[in-house]
This record gives C-alpha cells, sequence and structure tokens, in this order.
C-alpha cells in the first residue's frame, strides 16, 4: 500500500507543480513574488559585484524567453501592475524588463541574502514594511528563492510565481503559476 501512494505522489506532483492559479492572481489585493527567470547554477562567483553582471550568474537564453513568455501569459489575462519592484541582481532586474509589465524599480531589501551576502532578517523586515505601505496595490516583485523562502515559508523554482496576499499581519500564498523554461 505504502509503495501504490509512493508512485500516486511520483505520478501526481508535477501536475500538481504546474498548476496555475490565475484567479489567485486577479483578486484584489494580491501580490506576486516571482523568483528570477532560469539563470543556471547556485549562487554567484566570489568575485561578485552588483554593478557587475559579468561577475554574476545571468539568466540564460531560455530563461530570457521564459521570461519574455511570462510577461505574455500575465498580458494576455489582462494582468497588471502598479508597480514593479526588483533585486539589483542582473538575473533579477533583466527579468523584470523581460517581463515588460511596467516601469521597473530597484529595492535593496529584495536583493539575495544567500550565502551571508546580506542580512534575512533585516531586509525581509523592510520589505515586509514596504509592502504594507503599498496594501491595495498591484505588486510585482522580482526577487530569489531565498527572499521568497523567507517571506512565506514557500519554495519556488525559477520563473514560479507565488501569489500572496495579506492575512492579518502575515502574508499567505494563495496561489502559483509557473510556466518553464
Amino acid at each position: 500500500m505504502r509503495t501504490f501512494f509512493l508512485i500516486l505522489f511520483c505520478v501526481l506532483w508535477p501536475g500538481l507543480a504546474a498548476a496555475n492559479d490565475w484567479a489567485a492572481l486577479e483578486r484584489p489585493g494580491a501580490i506576486a513574488l516571482m523568483r528570477h527567470a532560469l539563470a543556471p547554477g547556485t549562487g554567484d562567483p566570489g568575485n561578485f559585484d552588483v554593478n557587475d553582471c559579468s561577475t554574476q550568474r545571468n539568466l540564460d537564453a531560455r530563461g530570457r524567453d521564459q521570461a519574455r513568455r511570462i510577461g505574455a501569459a500575465l498580458r494576455e489575462r489582462g494582468i497588471a501592475f502598479d508597480a514593479v519592484w526588483t533585486s539589483q541582481w542582473c538575473r533579477c532586474r533583466d527579468t523584470a524588463e523581460l517581463l515588460d509589465m511596467g516601469d521597473v524599480t530597484e529595492v535593496p531589501s529584495l536583493n539575495s541574502h544567500f550565502a551571508g551576502r546580506g542580512d534575512r532578517a533585516a531586509q525581509t523586515a523592510a520589505t515586509l514594511e514596504r509592502l504594507r505601505a503599498a496594501k491595495g496595490e498591484a505588486l510585482m516583485l522580482v526577487t530569489h528563492q531565498v527572499n521568497i523562502s523567507a517571506l512565506t515559508g514557500s519554495f519556488a523554482r525559477s520563473g514560479e510565481i507565488v501569489v500572496v496576499e495579506w492575512r492579518g499581519d502575515a502574508l499567505a500564498v494563495t496561489g502559483r503559476i509557473l510556466i518553464d523554461p
């Protein structure tokens, strides 16, 4: 019986993970937290410089195409944002710009804090404060997996949008959208 459930889980999981909940993003007060599109690898090189894309892990051709397709899918559904905020990392900025969903604003608290590059607690608090100040606005945040995890307790794949809304004083995940590279 245990084997049956394991097989059932393995068969069903890809379908569950790929289910797109567009309706969650269309609800008033919904916030889109997007992990940057596909940028193969993990972390950044030791000579990382936030102002020099050649020292960073960047989007590849599939990641750039993924970002464009995500933006097109959002526009096809009539989804618009009052603001698009992004990490200063090149892979996030490039994703945000390729989405073509409006002017892009760099928000340092959305920068990665992976491998000690930032301050998880301070950045998360600053992002939450900024989100509280913008309550009611339709927002798209393009950031890193570690930031999404810190804000929601949820893992996001490359290019995945985790849809959240305020429930009291906390963010609650209400849906997910993934367009594979």
